[in-house]
This record gives structure tokens, sequence and C-alpha cells, in this order.
């Protein structure tokens, strides 16, 4: 059974900084215990896990990319 969930933008509660991959974990693992069906509290925590991950997916996606240091083109070791 699917639920409608709003999509109206929400400040995350007591956004814990985690990374979104732990935080999808957590999400995950919420699923496998419910067997796939959510109680109306469930829905709530899955409802605060899904904000906590887009969250943590911005904050990810907008971060500045490290420099990649790349080697000269005519690099090669000499055999």
């Amino acid at each position: 059974m699917i639920h409608a969930m709003s999509t109206t933008p929400h400040r995350v509660p007591n956004a814990s900084g985690r990374s979104a991959a732990e935080v999808n974990e957590e999400i995950r693992a919420l699923w496998l215990r419910t067997g796939g069906t959510l109680s109306g509290e469930q829905r709530q925590e899955y409802q605060r896990l899904v904000l906590e991950w887009a969250a943590a997916y911005e904050r990810a996606s907008s971060a500045p990319q490290p420099a990649r240091s790349h080697p000269p083109a005519d690099s090669r070791k000499a055999a």
C-alpha cells in the first residue's frame, strides 16, 4: 500500500549531520523491520528520515568538490 507524502518542504528537525548513505540505511532498516507496511507512527518516522536524507543529499551535492590532481599526459614510467 502506498501512502501519499507531502512534498511541501519543511525544516528537518534535529538534523544530525549524518550522510545520505547513513540515513538511507536507516530507511531501509525501517522498511525491513515493518515488512513494508507502516503504521501511522512509523510513517511519521519515515517522513522525517526522508527529509533528513534529502537535506544530507543536498549538503553533499552542494559541497565544494576537492580539486583532482591529474598526472601530465606525457608522464610515463620508463621500463
